[in-house]
């Protein structure tokens, strides 16, 4: 019955080998996007974390950096 399953009729080399290749491409995806954010939010962090304290509450409080600034726990 497992074997069935596994081989639908012939045809499961090819979805198998579709889905190993999609699950593949989606995990590779979401570590290298993982990757990119992180490097963006240490360089957000280097140019703003500097700031006078009248300039970091008005970045604080644009939306786009409240976003940023939701994973960095160090500002």
């Amino acid at each position: 019955m497992i074997i069935e399953i596994i081989s639908m009729n012939g045809y499961g080399a090819y979805v198998w080998s579709a889905f190993a290749f999609t699950l593949t491409s989606f995990t590779t995806l979401y570590f290298v996007i993982k990757l990119q954010l992180s490097k963006e939010q240490k360089r957000f962090a280097k140019k703003f974390g500097s700031l006078s304290i009248e300039k970091a509450k008005a970045a604080k409080q644009q939306t786009i950096n409240n976003e940023i600034l939701s994973n960095i726990s160090n500002i």
